[in-house]
């Protein structure tokens, strides 16, 4: 590494006035963990000196593979769905959800540059075990569910791309490993191109469709403005609910904060300053893109569907069919395309969040490869399952689902961010501002809050 732990601690102890080590027992020297992601902990230089893109430019990439979390194939079902039942009308939800996305993302840069330490290893280190552990489990079942989604939007996609029944497109996404492995052995910075490179393909695509579809742009503004139509009708809460889910993700809470510390930022209070800006810059431009993006699902979904009165359009095979008729014959090759990307960012990134919460919750370091096979070996279970038993519409419940169970987990990483966020003893001058604190508490409370919502209504019943 360009500086070896014992420098880095000293310095952010400097810098913040406090040790980011665990303590140890009374009277005993605090114990030293190892840094979050070791192998690519602070592998990135940073210029020194030099013009201000420059500098920021060393900073760009963490925030692009968090994005790609927030364009997954769980979230192509719920905008599908969303869109051709209910037109533009859920585009706030997407856009309210982009925005707490953008505040926390940044609030996790933040915390992961101050204290030196991954939400992770903070949650072990500073909750009791009772409380620690079950926090664990409730994070890997959100990288499962994340997986889940994948694994069923890499299988549609290769079924809609080269005619492969979608059981074999399942089990075949086990083969993903190799990518993922070669990638991470290239390096942190081979893997944030490989990412950019995807979402620059993904964006091109649905710019294309868009000007197919050509939807009414004055309504498609109007769909942004909030309507309270989504608090009395369970289906729109529902859907809701599953964009929430697809677009703030619990594991990506995790893994930003992980992230961030790949860059060898100077360790006095300036350089970390320097380092927090640059980095909610480069995670604030990168979650507009995947707003962008989620919003042309939305839209395409909503003006090639809802406007033609195909309003029952959930399943991703089903929008890919009818596309063509709608739209020519070009629309469903590039709607493929772009799902196929989606799932292959997805992969990456789900595979290093589950080395981010099981290294720091556990303390148990596993080969890549044979984490990467465990987290995917439990998402491919169900998903084969429901396909063997159920086909095509089975998968698209599934996918909502999936993001449905991410929003219910997300008050699980939300909540413990927020306490560390908000602990300025330990973060002394890097301390959260309070303007975010106001606002990163009230998206909790928002999440918290139709979580209990959906739930009322689903007991009631």
């Amino acid at each position: 590494m360009p500086m070896d732990t014992t420098s880095a601690d000293a310095a952010r102890q400097d810098a913040t006035g406090q040790e980011p080590d665990a303590g140890g027992p009374s009277g005993s020297p605090p114990v030293r963990l190892p840094s979050s992601l070791s192998e690519i902990h602070r592998s990135v230089s940073v210029p020194a000196a030099g013009s201000w893109i420059r500098r920021l430019l060393a900073f760009v990439g963490p925030g692009y593979m968090v994005a790609v979390g927030y364009m997954d194939p769980g979230n192509w079902a719920t905008a599908i769905a969303g869109g051709s039942a209910f037109g533009y009308t859920l585009l706030w939800i997407a856009l309210l959800s982009s925005l707490m996305a953008m505040l926390l993302q940044a609030i996790c840069a933040r915390l992961g540059i101050a204290t030196g330490r991954d939400l992770a290893q903070l949650c072990r280190e500073r909750f009791p075990k009772p409380v620690a552990y079950p926090l664990w489990l409730l994070a890997e079942t959100a990288i499962c569910a994340t997986d889940l989604a994948e694994v069923i939007g890499t299988a549609i996609a290769l079924q809609l791309l080269f005619g492969l029944p979608l059981l074999d497109g399942v089990l075949l996404t086990v083969l993903d490993t190799v990518l993922i492995l070669w990638l991470q052995h290239k390096g942190v910075r081979w893997l944030e191109a490989f990412i950019i490179g995807m979402i620059a393909l993904i964006a091109g695509c649905f710019i294309v469709q868009l000007v197919m579809a050509d939807p009414v742009w004055g309504d498609v503004l109007r769909g942004y403005l909030p309507s309270s139509s989504v608090v009395g009708d369970r289906t729109q809460l529902y859907l809701a609910l599953g964009i929430l889910g697809a677009t703030v993700m619990p594991h990506n809470l995790y893994l930003h904060t992980a992230l961030v510390q790949s860059r060898a930022a100077k360790q006095d209070v300036e350089g970390q300053r320097e380092a927090i800006r640059f980095a909610g810059i480069d995670s604030t431009v990168a979650l507009v893109i995947a707003l962008l993006i989620n919003s042309s699902i939305l839209i395409l979904a909503a003006s090639a569907f809802h406007t033609r009165g195909q309003t029952g359009v959930a399943e991703i095979g089903e929008a890919h069919a009818l596309l063509a008729p709608l739209l020519g014959a070009a629309a469903p090759t590039l709607f493929a395309i772009a799902l196929l990307a989606c799932g292959l960012n997805s992969t990456v990134t789900a595979t290093i969040a589950g080395q981010v919460v099981m290294e720091g919750f556990l303390r148990i370091r596993l080969p890549p490869a044979l984490r990467r096979l465990i987290t995917r070996m439990i998402a491919i279970i169900p998903a084969v399952v429901v396909t063997w038993l159920y086909g095509e519409s089975g998968t698209a419940r599934l996918l909502v689902l999936s993001q449905v169970i991410l929003s219910l987990q997300l008050p699980f990483a939300v909540i413990p961010l927020m306490m560390f966020a908000g602990d300025r003893r330990r973060l002394g001058v890097l301390a959260t501002p309070r303007w975010q604190m106001a606002l990163g508490w009230a998206s909790a409370a928002l999440i918290v809050g139709l979580n209990v919502l959906m739930l009322s209504q689903a007991l009631l019943d």
